[in-house]
Parts: C-alpha cells; sequence; structure tokens
C-alpha cells in the first residue's frame, strides 16, 4: 500500500465526483497500488518520475503472468482516470499515458438463453410453494424481465415497488424506472405476503429466509442452480439473464435508446453489441425460413 495521502484523495474524488459502486471502487484502488508498488514510488513527488516506458514495462509483466487483455485493459484504465485527475490537481505535469495503448479486445458476444428455455410452464415447476421458493422465482423472473443488474436488485426495496414499474438505483446512484409486466406485480404481491410473516428489519424488497439482507454469492448461487435446470450454457448466472432480456427485447422490437434506457447505459455503444446477437438470430432465421436462404 502506498503511504502517501494522495490515494485518500483520489479516492475521495472516485466516491464523490465519479460515484463508482462499491466494487469499481475496491477495483480501482487494488489496480492503482498494483501498480504503485510495481514502480515502487514512496512519495508523491515520484510520480513525476513516471513515464510511458515504465507502464509499458508494467503491461509486459502483466501479460507474462497471465493476465487477460480485458483485465489489462481495465487496469489500464484506472490509470488513465487517476493521472487525468493528478494533472487537474497539480500533482503532476506531464500524462504518461497519453502514448499508451491497451491490448486489442476479442468481441465477445453476449451469451443468453433461448425464449423456450424460460417458458412459465417450464419454470413452474422447478420452484418449491414456500417462502424460498417464491422468492426464487421472483428473483429470476426480475432478472429476465427488468434485465436489472445483480447489485440493483440486492438494493431494491419495497418502496421502489410500484403497480406498473420499478425505481432502480444503478451505477454511480443514477435512478431509472423500469416498467414490469402485471403478471410480474401479481409475482411480487404473492411473493409479499409470504414475506409478511417473516421477523425482519429490512427495508429490502428481497430478503432471506431469516430477515437478513440478500447478498451477492447467494443470489449468483441460486441463479446458477436454476438456470442448471433448463440451459446447458456454460455461463449460468445472473449477468447472462440481463444478455437475455437485452437480446429478445431487441429480438422482438425494441429500439436500441429505449433499451439503453431500460438497462442504465451510459453509452449507446454499450447497448449496441446486443445488435450481434440480435443479427446472428435474424441471420438464422432468414437460413431456415427463405427459400433461397439455405443450399439445397
Amino acid at each position: 500500500m502506498a503511504p502517501f495521502s494522495i490515494l485518500i484523495k483520489f479516492e475521495e474524488y472516485l466516491k464523490t465526483e465519479k460515484r463508482f459502486s462499491e466494487n469499481t471502487l475496491v477495483a480501482y484502488l487494488n489496480d492503482l497500488n498494483q501498480f504503485i508498488d510495481f514502480v515502487s514510488i514512496t512519495k508523491q513527488e515520484e510520480l513525476k518520475e513516471v513515464n510511458y516506458q515504465l507502464i509499458r514495462a508494467w503491461i509486459v509483466c502483466l501479460i507474462d503472468s497471465g493476465s487477460s487483455n480485458r483485465t489489462i485493459n481495465r487496469k489500464l484504465s484506472t490509470l488513465r482516470t487517476f493521472y487525468r485527475w493528478c494533472l487537474k490537481q497539480g500533482f503532476t505535469d506531464q500524462n504518461p499515458m497519453l502514448k499508451l495503448k491497451g491490448p486489442k479486445l476479442e468481441k465477445r458476444l453476449p451469451v443468453f438463453l433461448k425464449q423456450s428455455e424460460l417458458e412459465f410452464e417450464k419454470l413452474n415447476s422447478l420452484f418449491l410453494d414456500d417462502y424460498e421458493g417464491v422468492r426464487d422465482r421472483l428473483m429470476l423472473e426480475l432478472f429476465y424481465q427488468t434485465g436489472i443488474r445483480l447489485s440493483e436488485l440486492i438494493n431494491l426495496k419495497e418502496e421502489d415497488v410500484a403497480n406498473n414499474s420499478i425505481k432502480v438505483l444503478g451505477k454511480r446512484n443514477k435512478e431509472r424506472i423500469i416498467p414490469i409486466s402485471p403478471e410480474l406485480s401479481i409475482q411480487i404481491v404473492i411473493y409479499q405476503n409470504y414475506k409478511s410473516v417473516i421477523n425482519t428489519d429490512s427495508d429490502r424488497l428481497l430478503i432471506l429466509s431469516n430477515g437478513k439482507n440478500l447478498y451477492a454469492k447467494f443470489v449468483y448461487r441460486k441463479i446458477n442452480y436454476y438456470l442448471g435446470l433448463v440451459t446447458s450454457l456454460d455461463k449460468k448466472s445472473p449477468h447472462v439473464l440481463r444478455h437475455t432480456f437485452a437480446t429478445h427485447m431487441l429480438n422482438n422490437g425494441t429500439g436500441l435508446e429505449t433499451l439503453k434506457k431500460i438497462l442504465g447505459h451510459a453509452n449507446l455503444s454499450a447497448t449496441q453489441v446486443y445488435t450481434h446477437s440480435s443479427f446472428t438470430q435474424l441471420n438464422n432465421i432468414y437460413s431456415q425460413a427463405h427459400p433461397r436462404g439455405h443450399k439445397k
């Protein structure tokens, strides 16, 4: 851990101005401390001595240690944010990141489930008719029908639920309203009836059977288990259901701008990745349906 106070000030900047989530904040600080340890900075004045050759040497070290291109680019993103901030604060007079580009990323299409794998009839047989079964079913449906993130689901409060919508607190504390179907609204009411007999002080919508708040590993394990019963996909996570929501919405005619707002993306480019999946789906349909779409 670097001993100088600049890190404390940078952490405060990430919290108050960038409004990073706790997970993002921890990742940035870990990346930064790893870099500072590599270049052996012990004083604030030594920041000015860091050049792009030193950073390039760090990249080589990361590659040799087996870090993926995605991980390396995330770490470089941390340094870009840090050095832009240092320049603004006057802690350095040069930005060594300007001459550096990260390694190219492989384009990975989002993994998603088929609509047939999430049919109501198929899902009904998976869940027990008790509090945990009703809650788990609601968790899965909320992921699939709204596209919310894992952290957003855990932090949903009772007061965030209306008859036809939910209010979600997303990244950087940005609120958005997501419409929900009448069926999902009914599921929430049924769940709340089961929940009413549990002794809890929590204001969260979804809780454990002992009245305590949900936590990420618990939700991940539950979703992984249930998806394992309906799909053979290697990835079976809450985020796969977010990808599935987005892909199915696009396949059924939703516009990119609308989907961007629902997903809470800051930029349209983050939403456009789902168009590749949609085009693949459309191409397969075309190949099967059009008389000249396939070879005889």
